[in-house]
């Protein structure tokens, strides 16, 4: 698994002994940031896009650079926005920083952080400015790291990541927005005058309604696969600020970070405040190019064990709900074991004994077996699910409490709540926030994942809830002077206890589901091995919700489940190929009760399965090229996955629109190596004939200028047409 604290990949120009330093040049493989830190002066930032040269470099200051503050911070010249800001001791509200120092080093992996020291004129006050490069990636991380050793607390009142001025011309920025279960829908618009902000207050979660990525395309309204793009990703799973400030100069500035608002923070002598990384990347291959940067960093260094195949595995939830009983558990993994699946998680319902978990107004914290339901426990499932030849699977949800449970009713104290003040309650009426800053709290969820893990060590997946907000804003913890850390220490927590659980249980596979895809970022996944996307699986608004994801998470950090018609959200009906093709375009599981499914149905699944594990390292692994657009309105999506070496890749399309004679695109490939030669193979298919060029051959290059046609409809008997057609292709070289 990769750690949380992977470090950067620089190269500098500097004399020896800095004293006349004034470049410093951070590199990847394709890019350059550069920066002007001469000693005594502020830090300046010159540059970020392709690799620069050494000619380059020399004459840059020459051609114009954008010359700003690297990371301006508040107080001299207060009306222009500033990444930092504090309060003295002695009540000061000013800095002014410049560069004291510039020192690089090197990890066992071959990772290079450059920090530049930079000191106040007047206070002894410090902030460490970082860069980090890795190897064989392009993406440069950046944060900063506050202390000071003045005599009484410094209040920091905004503490930015990082900041990028940006030319002005015809700049766009793609985002994503969305809420519960309509999340990762994608927006893009040109940079307005004046301040453009995307912000997240949820306290636990925190991106169903917006995300901390931003694509920005500097050449106009942003192209898959071409334009100079900027991609910016704040790794942090709390709330975030992203704000676009454009003034009357000629740059708009962006400025990554966590929010502020509600969350100064006094900082002790000697303390270290230290920002999450904010993860920039640059590419001339367009929005594609940025994500498959992203897709590549985030699989080496930062998603755990990204770069291991991920099971196909069947969920109870949308099967049975809080309906858990020994016998269906039992049914269930015999179902999924039939049709080739790996892995059965049961899901919320098994726990509980003054109050039965029956619904969701009860029980959480009472991580005991229900053995009315379960009469032989946990145990007895992992024996039956060994049995079967499968793994078993978990779901939790340590971070919350209810009411009405033995934990609150022992530890109210344990609980997020406002002194003074009554608790907000959320889901099922009874549901409230563990105060995670406090230290015996996050004892308690430790304990509640090694307990679980050691008693039954069998355990190989667990499903990871959190299911509310931060609702009230306090903690019973804190002092008087600091309730404005519950925030910021709530994540802290969070993250120490993933630390510690991950330090002993380094090879279970973990889901972060947040009341689906609350907790899609960069900053909580070091600790788990995927999340939820939606807790809606209707198929036709998962391409949706999945191609904005895509932007920026790879496909094997996207659970992708195969779910019932009329599906359980949306009502729609939807064909099963129609539902496993979407699926199969992530990590494919099932969110299904299968004793529901014809036989006909099951052995169709089977099928799709075996398919699946065909290509399944092509999905998880290759680079991902997005080739139509749901949201461009043309009645069809299609997307491909190509591996490294273009020796496999596979291709998806389905149709979004029904209309009679509807005329749909022709879509071109992409990612192929124009001079191999390719085999097609249709993947999960219904038709009583073979598509035309089954088994046929074509160059790379035909298929990325001509592509196949794809029929607008599935040639099978009479009763089983329908309004909807998918098709999932591989292409093999010769």
């Amino acid at each position: 698994m990769k750690k949380f604290v992977k470090i950067f990949s620089i190269g500098m120009l500097m004399c020896p002994g800095f004293a006349l330093a004034e470049n410093v040049h951070i590199a990847t493989p394709n890019t350059s940031l550069l920066l002007d830190a001469e000693k005594g002066q502020q830090l300046k930032f010159l540059y970020y896009g392709n690799a620069l040269s050494a000619t380059d470099i020399s004459n840059i200051k020459d051609a114009g650079t954008a010359n700003h503050n690297a990371y301006p911070v508040y107080g001299l010249w207060p009306e222009k926005e500033a990444a930092f800001s504090a309060v003295h001791s002695d009540g000061n509200m000013t800095l002014d920083m410049v560069v004291e120092k510039v020192n690089t080093t090197k990890d066992a992996d071959g990772a290079e952080t450059t920090t530049v020291t930079l000191v106040d004129k007047v206070y002894p006050f410090t902030i460490d400015v970082n860069y980090r490069t890795f190897p064989g990636q392009d993406v440069i991380e950046t944060w900063t790291e506050a202390s000071h050793q003045e005599k009484g607390n410094v209040e920091l009142t905004r503490f930015m990541s990082g900041y990028l001025p940006l030319r002005r011309s015809d700049v766009h920025v793609s985002q994503l927005y969305g809420s519960w279960a309509n999340e990762g829908k994608v927006e893009e618009a040109p940079l307005p005058h004046g301040v453009k902000i995307i912000k997240n207050k949820d306290g636990a979660r925190n991106s169903h309604t917006s995300h901390a990525e931003v694509m920005i395309s500097l050449d106009g309204k942003g192209q898959e696969d071409n334009g100079r793009v900027i991609g910016a990703a704040l790794c942090y799973g709390g709330n975030y600020k992203l704000m676009f400030d454009t003034d009357d100069s000629d740059y708009h500035h962006f400025f990554a970070g966590i929010n502020e608002e509600n969350s100064s923070y006094n900082l002790k002598k000697g303390e270290k405040f230290t920002t999450p990384p904010l993860a920039l990347t640059y590419s001339e291959d367009g929005l594609g190019g940025v994500s498959r940067n992203f897709h590549k960093w985030g699989r080496d260094l930062r998603l755990a064990h990204g770069n291991e195949p991920r099971k196909i595995l069947l969920n109870s939830w949308e099967g049975v709900y809080f309906d858990i009983n020994e016998p269906g558990m039992q049914q269930m993994m015999t179902d999924i074991a039939g049709m080739g699946g790996e892995l059965f998680v049961m899901d919320d319902g098994w726990f509980g004994n003054k109050y039965p978990r029956k619904n969701d107004s009860t029980s959480l914290g009472d991580w005991v077996v229900d053995t009315e339901k379960l009469p032989n426990g946990i145990q007895g499932l992992c024996d039956a699910a060994k049995e079967r030849g499968i793994k078993f699977g978990i779901w939790i949800e340590p971070e919350m409490t209810n009411s009405l449970s033995e934990l609150y009713e022992q530890h109210p104290e344990y609980v997020v709540k406002a002194p003074k003040r009554d608790a907000v309650l959320g889901r099922g009426g009874t549901q409230m926030v563990l105060d995670l800053a406090n230290p015996k709290v996050q004892d308690l969820v430790f304990n509640v994942v090694d307990t679980l893990l050691t008693k039954y060590p069998e355990i190989d997946y667990i499903k990871w809830d959190a299911n509310a907000p931060i609702m009230n804003h306090g903690s019973q913890y804190q002092t008087a002077d600091n309730q404005s850390h519950l925030y910021i220490d709530y994540h802290k927590g969070l993250i120490s206890t993933l630390e510690r659980i991950r330090a002993k249980y380094p090879d279970v596979t973990i889901q972060a589901c947040a009341s689906g895809g609350g907790r899609a970022n960069w900053g909580i996944l070091p600790y788990f091995d995927e999340f939820w996307v939606s807790d809606n699986t209707d198929a036709l608004q998962r391409i949706y919700m999945q191609w904005g994801t895509s932007y920026f998470f790879p496909a094997i950090a996207m659970a992708s489940h195969i779910s019932a018609s009329p599906n359980h959200q949306t009502r729609r009906i939807v064909p099963l190929k129609f539902r496993t093709d979407v699926a199969m375009s992530g990590r494919l599981g099932m969110e299904i009760q299968p004793k529901d499914m014809t036989d006909e149905e099951k052995e169709q699944t089977k099928r799709a399965i075996n398919d699946y594990k065909q290509v399944r390292d092509v999905v998880q692994f290759g680079d991902l090229y997005r080739l139509l657009s749901p949201y461009d309105g043309k009645g069809a999506a299609s997307l491909m996955y190509v591996a490294p070496d273009k020796k496999d890749a596979v291709y998806y399309w389905w149709k979004t629109e029904q209309f009679v004679n509807q005329q749909l695109p022709r879509v071109t490939m992409n990612g192929l190596d124009p001079d191999k030669l390719y085999t097609v193979t249709e993947l999960n298919r219904i038709d009583n004939e073979p598509l035309p060029y089954e088994g046929k051959t074509f160059t790379g290059a035909f298929l990325m200028s001509n592509g196949l046609e794809m029929p607008l409809e599935h040639k099978v008997d009479w009763n089983k047409r329908n309004d909807y057609a998918s098709r999932v292709l591989r292409l093999t070289a010769k």
